[in-house]
């Protein structure tokens, strides 16, 4: 499992969005973005680009911080 800095979120609706932008991302599942945490985890079943999910959160308006493994 992954783990994403995302700076920025402040609702539910922002956590939705999140999970939903890394989920279209080939390669990626069972995303689950938190607020409290301000970070989303997820599991590669093919090896993704850390660029790729930065790109993914900034593209939606949010902050995208250090992919840690």
């Amino acid at each position: 499992m992954k783990r994403v800095e995302v700076k920025g979120m402040s609702c539910m609706h922002c956590v939705g969005s999140v999970e939903k932008a890394l989920s279209a991302i080939e390669g990626v599942t069972d995303v689950k973005a938190s607020l409290d945490d301000a970070c989303a985890t997820y599991v590669e079943i093919t090896p993704v680009d850390d660029a790729k999910i930065k790109e993914a959160i900034t593209k939606i308006g949010f902050e995208a911080g250090e992919v840690k493994s």
